[in-house]
């Protein structure tokens, strides 16, 4: 799928009412934990953003996403989308998933513009509040991943994005006490699922239900 096609369509979609809960349901694990959708009662939730990244390709549109490395914490080894935790030097949490985009895989701030932004999303096991940005740059960049946060880079184009093919399920292990039937995305032969297939759910919904 063309570039121009993908950024002219979102920069519309993303300027009309977001569909919320509804959008990212679809891809929320089983049982559905309810605390996920209590943005308005959570006082003590810590501050983040997340960046869907869109670059144009030979191939047409591109979104990179990060394998996490192995480290002592919650999401460790999991696929995310470039992101991370608010500071209090960031100007807006706009400023904070383009930073750490550019921390994370190289990509430089000045260069990265926003088209808008998806709905916030309540991350229980960490006790993060996200809110998920969409933006893009007008070059292919050159990808240099922070070996102490990001294993590797993982690149999908829309057009695989977009295809329910893709969007697929499986039982994930948590403990061995505790298990999950996830919807996961399947990414170049790795599993998306939680809370960054929650928030390409509700991109998705709104490509699929504004198209055309």
């Amino acid at each position: 799928m063309k570039f121009d096609t993908v950024l002219k369509h979102l920069s519309e979609a993303l300027k009309r009412p977001l569909p919320g809960k509804a959008g990212q349901l679809s891809m929320s694990p089983l049982p559905i934990d309810e605390d996920r959708f209590s943005v308005l009662d959570l006082p003590n939730a810590r501050k983040g953003a997340v960046l869907l990244l869109l670059y144009p390709d030979a191939v047409g549109c591109m979104v990179p996403f990060i394998k996490r490395s192995i480290y002592e914490g919650t999401h460790a080894g999991q696929i995310s989308l470039p992101g991370g935790k608010w500071e209090p030097s960031d100007a807006s949490l706009e400023y904070t998933a383009q930073r750490e985009t550019e921390e994370e895989i190289g990509v430089q701030v000045e260069s990265i513009k926003i088209l808008g932004r998806l709905s916030s999303l309540y991350i229980p096991p960490s006790n993060y509040l996200v809110e998920p940005y969409v933006g893009y740059v007008e070059n292919k960049p050159t990808f240099i991943p922070d070996p102490r946060e990001v294993d590797r880079v993982i690149t999908c184009s829309f057009a695989h994005l977009i295809d329910r093919s893709t969007r697929k399920r499986k039982d994930i292990i948590l403990r061995k006490d505790h298990h999950l039937s996830a919807p996961y995305f399947d990414i170049d032969n790795e599993v998306v699922w939680g809370a960054t297939a929650m928030i390409l759910s509700e991109l998705l919904h709104v490509w699929e239900h504004d198209f055309n």
